[in-house]
């Protein structure tokens, strides 16, 4: 069995080494975010086609409008300057001046081009508004699904990663989602205008069409060049250099930093670091002006060929056909927007491409694995229909990502309805990482834990969380009014009384008499000027009737009471072991306060439990358990009384 087990043992090592070994060579060889799918062009288009109808369908008849319209006006121009001409001519060779045609034509132009206009106009700004409104649904769609994403899962790099460049995507109204729309609607104004101009470059000569063509084609290679060089060395990698940035930002603007920053003089230190990080920035901004003005001056060269070679032949053309000026102008205006029209065509294709990558690192975040499916079954099971509860963790251990070791080790203990569980330890025993994987917001790397029997993960992730009623040492307030901070459901579904009664069991009766709006005071100055911030002890107890509201089967507390003296936080856990009545409890901390009313208590060391029992059978152990509680009895007492535990 020995040999066995060290047989195992040596295989799962070198299992983790070649695993270790793998990332290490990925990370070398540059491979891509494992989560990004690169969609094809025109499933990118019609994706976002299909967003349009869903929230502005209209949309696309002005789209469609739009591009006819605009390639109308420029036709129309180039004809009205021949009309205009003609008939000046006309004029001038004639004995008597009747200059009533010419003012006609051009009131007939400048009416025609002004009903063009005035609707390219209304069309323009239609089409801006819709596509805003799109985007703003989109965006919803974006946080309802970082929503989703398990705990777990957002811990790693790379679905921040995803996450960062989905936001970019959704960040302006030149950026993926938005841009792709706006690049095809130029692209269809371009594609029109060239199909009606074509004629005329056939009908000067032909041979210039494959000119214009060939010098098109250079300067879109070189463009797609330039944006496929620009996102490989800058965009792609700006995505870590974004997320610093936010938190930069971020953190120099919280108010729960702010007494750090000042008490401890940081304010040059975090100025450099927030210069640094820009400077990342413009470093790679800076690449990129680079590529793109040495591409400006290549469109430039390749647009002086093309206006020289328009040129040629239609000095050739006047010389051979005796061209009349009305036809010179027809024909080297229309040969001019076939030209920039086909240039355009080439550069809005590749900004289509460009805008279709950004919407690949949308779609592939939205596409994300975060709905959980059941293992060995199609459909979850539904959460046991009993009063009572018992959780089993069965050899569990449980490694963070790009750690060496486990977290927790070879994890085995049992837990059951109406108990009392003390989770205890030094700090980095691995406490809050079993907390995680009871709640589960974590997943067992190996083993399993089952709730009656069943593994945990045929149940439906977020039915599960229901069992719960978690109050963690860090409170998070929401700019919200007080009562649905605590209920943390909306206004229509908060039970305002209710969150009184939980908050006054909590011990805040007397903040909410000394407040004018009660439990309807808004928190933070985030929204409402008036809103009001908390102090520790008071975020704490607001947490606590979260607990209470809640009403779930399982009462955890991990560490929320770090911040208290050691008696405060024992007649604290006294108090709310008493509101709680027959629910189960979890108290997790470095600190004995929570043992001695507790049915069990398990003692971690190094991710593993060491001791488990009752606080009178670790005692008479008289192992790390006695030892830490002996330390620490000299906390727990009134001043010139007895010890509270003894």
């Amino acid at each position: 069995m020995a040999g066995l087990t060290e047989k195992k043992e040596k295989a799962k090592k070198e299992k983790s080494n070649k695993e270790e070994s793998n990332k290490e060579k990925k990370k070398k060889d540059g491979e891509k975010n494992p989560y990004h799918h690169e969609y094809g062009v025109c499933s990118n288009v019609l994706y976002m086609l299909k967003k349009i109808r869903k929230y502005y369908p209209v949309l696309l008849v002005l789209i469609m409008v739009g591009i006819f319209s605009h390639s109308l006006v420029q036709y129309i121009a180039a004809f009205i300057g021949k009309f205009v001409i003609d008939i000046v001519q006309v004029q001038a060779a004639g004995a008597q001046k009747d200059f009533m045609p010419l003012i006609r034509v051009l009131a007939i132009a400048c009416s025609i081009e002004l009903v063009i206009m005035l609707l390219n106009a209304v069309t323009d700004n239609r089409i801006w508004v819709g596509m805003i409104y799109a985007r703003l649904n989109i965006i919803t769609e974006r946080v309802r699904k970082a929503l989703t994403i398990p705990y777990q899962m957002f811990e790693q790099p790379d679905v921040l990663d995803m996450e960062q460049k989905a936001r970019q995507a959704t960040g302006g109204n030149d950026n993926g989602i938005e841009g792709i729309i706006h690049g095809v609607y130029e692209l269809g104004i371009n594609i029109v205008l060239l199909a009606v101009t074509l004629v005329t470059v056939v009908v000067l000569d032909w041979r210039m069409l494959f000119v214009l063509g060939l010098v098109g084609l250079f300067q879109h290679l070189f463009f797609l060049y330039t944006v496929k060089k620009d996102r490989r060395e800058v965009w792609d990698k700006l995505a870590p250099t974004w997320r610093k940035i936010n938190y930069m930002e971020q953190s120099v603007q919280n108010f729960d930093f702010a007494k750090d920053i000042r008490l401890f003089s940081m304010k040059n230190w975090l100025s450099k670091k927030q210069h640094d990080v820009l400077m990342e920035k413009q470093n790679k901004m800076l690449y990129s002006r680079t590529l793109w003005i040495y591409n400006t001056i290549f469109a430039n060269g390749m647009n002086m060929i093309a206006t020289a070679v328009i040129y040629a032949v239609m000095i050739l053309t006047v010389v051979n056909k005796d061209l009349s000026i009305g036809n010179f102008t027809l024909y080297l205006s229309l040969a001019m927007n076939f030209t920039s029209a086909m240039m355009n065509a080439l550069v809005k294709l590749g900004t289509v491409r460009e805008t279709s990558h950004e919407v690949s690192y949308f779609r592939s975040f939205m596409d994300m694995q975060t709905e959980e499916k059941p293992q060995e079954s199609d459909a979850f099971l539904p959460l046991p229909k009993t009063g009572g509860y018992t959780f089993t963790f069965c050899n569990v251990c449980f490694r963070y990502e790009g750690a060496k070791a486990d977290a927790l080790h070879n994890l085995n203990l049992t837990f059951s309805t109406g108990e009392r569980l003390a989770v205890v330890g030094l700090n980095g025993a691995g406490k809050t990482t079993f907390v995680k994987l009871l709640c589960r917001l974590y997943d067992p790397t190996e083993g399993e834990i089952l709730l009656n029997g069943t593994d945990i993960r045929r149940f439906d992730r977020n039915e599960y969380y229901r069992l719960f009623a978690p109050v963690f040492q860090n409170v998070e307030l929401f700019a919200f009014p007080m009562s649905e901070n605590v209920s943390m459901l909306p206004p229509e579904k908060t039970d305002r009384d209710k969150s009184r009664e939980c908050l006054i069991q909590a011990g805040m009766e007397e903040k909410l008499a000394g407040l004018k709006k009660g439990v309807d005071t808004e928190l933070l100055k985030v929204i409402y000027d008036d809103g009001i911030d908390l102090s520790g002890g008071e975020k704490q107890k607001l947490a606590l009737g979260r607990a209470l509201y809640k009403d779930a089967s399982i009462i955890v507390l991990d560490e929320p009471t770090a911040a208290l003296d050691a008696l405060a936080e024992y007649r604290l856990y006294c108090n709310f072991d008493q509101m709680i009545g027959q629910k189960s409890a979890v108290y997790i901390s470095h600190r004995l306060s929570s043992t001695r009313f507790c049915h069990h208590i398990a003692m971690f060391k190094d991710g593993e439990i060491v001791e488990y029992g009752t606080h009178d059978e670790l005692l008479q152990k008289d192992g790390s358990y006695a030892e830490m509680f002996h330390i620490q009895s000299q906390y727990y007492k009134k001043e010139g009384k007895e010890a509270v535990f003894e």
